[in-house]
Protein backbone atom coordinates (compact mmCIF):
# COMPACT_ATOMS: atom_id res chain seq x y z
CA UNK A 1 0.00 0.00 0.00
CA UNK A 2 1.23 3.48 -0.84
CA UNK A 3 0.13 6.81 0.62
CA UNK A 4 -0.14 10.10 -1.28
CA UNK A 5 -0.70 13.52 0.26
CA UNK A 6 -3.29 15.92 -1.17
CA UNK A 7 -2.04 19.49 -1.76
CA UNK A 8 -4.09 22.61 -1.14
CA UNK A 9 -4.74 22.70 -4.90
CA UNK A 10 -6.20 19.16 -4.86
CA UNK A 11 -3.12 17.62 -6.46
CA UNK A 12 -1.40 14.41 -5.43
CA UNK A 13 2.00 13.01 -6.23
CA UNK A 14 1.77 9.41 -7.32
CA UNK A 15 4.53 7.41 -5.62
CA UNK A 16 7.36 6.22 -7.88
CA UNK A 17 6.57 2.55 -7.31
CA UNK A 18 2.97 3.10 -8.49
CA UNK A 19 4.08 5.19 -11.50
CA UNK A 20 6.49 2.44 -12.49
CA UNK A 21 3.87 -0.29 -12.10
CA UNK A 22 1.43 1.68 -14.28
CA UNK A 23 4.17 2.69 -16.73
CA UNK A 24 3.31 6.36 -16.22
CA UNK A 25 5.55 9.21 -17.23
CA UNK A 26 5.24 13.00 -17.07
CA UNK A 27 2.30 14.20 -19.16
CA UNK A 28 0.47 10.86 -19.25
CA UNK A 29 -3.23 10.84 -18.50
CA UNK A 30 -4.95 8.55 -16.04
CA UNK A 31 -8.53 7.34 -15.91
CA UNK A 32 -10.23 7.38 -12.51
CA UNK A 33 -13.29 5.21 -11.99
CA UNK A 34 -15.46 4.17 -9.07
CA UNK A 35 -16.68 0.69 -8.31
CA UNK A 36 -18.69 -0.16 -5.20
CA UNK A 37 -17.51 2.93 -3.35
CA UNK A 38 -13.81 2.42 -4.16
CA UNK A 39 -11.85 4.52 -6.60
CA UNK A 40 -9.31 3.10 -9.03
CA UNK A 41 -7.07 4.64 -11.61
CA UNK A 42 -5.32 3.32 -14.69
CA UNK A 43 -2.98 4.57 -17.36
CA UNK A 44 -5.43 5.84 -20.01
CA UNK A 45 -3.27 4.74 -22.96
CA UNK A 46 -2.94 1.21 -21.58
CA UNK A 47 -6.68 1.07 -20.88
CA UNK A 48 -7.49 2.20 -24.44
CA UNK A 49 -5.13 -0.44 -25.85
CA UNK A 50 -6.68 -3.14 -23.66
CA UNK A 51 -10.21 -2.19 -24.77
CA UNK A 52 -9.20 -2.17 -28.45
CA UNK A 53 -7.56 -5.57 -28.03
CA UNK A 54 -10.74 -6.95 -26.45
CA UNK A 55 -12.89 -5.46 -29.24
CA UNK A 56 -10.79 -7.10 -31.95
CA UNK A 57 -10.42 -10.46 -30.23
CA UNK A 58 -11.49 -13.25 -32.58
CA UNK A 59 -12.02 -10.99 -35.60
CA UNK A 60 -9.22 -12.60 -37.62
CA UNK A 61 -10.80 -16.03 -37.24
CA UNK A 62 -14.24 -14.64 -38.13
CA UNK A 63 -12.68 -13.10 -41.26
CA UNK A 64 -11.44 -16.54 -42.29
CA UNK A 65 -7.76 -16.35 -41.32
CA UNK A 66 -6.52 -19.60 -39.82
CA UNK A 67 -3.16 -18.23 -38.66
CA UNK A 68 -1.55 -14.92 -37.83
CA UNK A 69 0.82 -15.46 -40.75
CA UNK A 70 -2.13 -15.63 -43.19
CA UNK A 71 -3.43 -12.34 -41.85
CA UNK A 72 0.00 -10.68 -42.10
CA UNK A 73 0.42 -11.89 -45.67
CA UNK A 74 -2.97 -10.42 -46.55
CA UNK A 75 -1.99 -7.10 -44.94
CA UNK A 76 1.24 -7.02 -46.98
CA UNK A 77 -0.77 -7.64 -50.15
CA UNK A 78 -3.13 -4.76 -49.32
CA UNK A 79 -0.16 -2.43 -48.65
CA UNK A 80 1.37 -3.31 -52.02
CA UNK A 81 -1.93 -2.55 -53.77
CA UNK A 82 -2.31 0.78 -51.97
CA UNK A 83 1.25 1.84 -52.86
CA UNK A 84 0.50 1.30 -56.58
CA UNK A 85 -2.16 4.05 -56.56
Amino acid sequence: MEVAKLSSKGQITIPVSVRNALKLKAGDKIVIFEENGRFYFENSAMLAFKRAEEAFAGEAQRAGFATEEEMQDYMKEIRREVRRY
